[in-house]
């Protein structure tokens, strides 16, 4: 599994502590904003484009308040992406929605509640069955 991440300015800081979180837990992470895209409109859609070339690949961005990344990647035909601030919702946005990309607020989520939402997303995996018709018809959309 990949790992892409990206961030703004206001995600920079929260990016590099899961980044090297995620390093020590032996994950390969792709870096799509090594210094801080001006506005979260550019990391997104670049940590987007990349989750979607790979279906093994996941992607988190980090902005502000989550909100902004995550209007935009739900623009992206194929992407479903979750807006997070809580692990459970984490783990069920894999598992109910095969959700492929997350967005979490830095101003929001301090880190170790971040490294406890990407543990869960990380760790979820699609359940399928009865999930699939809604799944189905997000992809379908956009």
């Amino acid at each position: 599994m990949r790992v892409i991440l990206g961030s703004d300015l206001d995600g920079i800081k929260l990016k590099a502590e899961m980044k090297q979180y995620l390093l020590q837990e032996k994950v390969e992470v792709i870096d799509k904003s090594e210094s801080a895209s001006e506005d979260f409109i550019e990391a997104t859609l670049a940590v987007a484009h990349e989750v979607l070339k790979d279906t093994e690949s996941l992607g988190i961005v980090f902005d502000g308040y989550g909100a902004g990344s995550f209007m935009t990647a739900a623009k992206i035909k194929g992407m479903i992406v979750a807006e997070l601030s809580d692990e459970r919702s984490a783990y069920m946005a894999r598992e109910h929605n095969n959700a492929r990309m997350i967005t979490v607020g830095a101003k929001i989520v301090g880190t170790e509640l971040a490294k406890n939402i990407i543990k869960e997303f990380l760790t979820g995996h699609y359940a399928g069955g009865r999930h699939q018709i809604r799944v189905d018809m997000l992809n379908k959309m956009a």
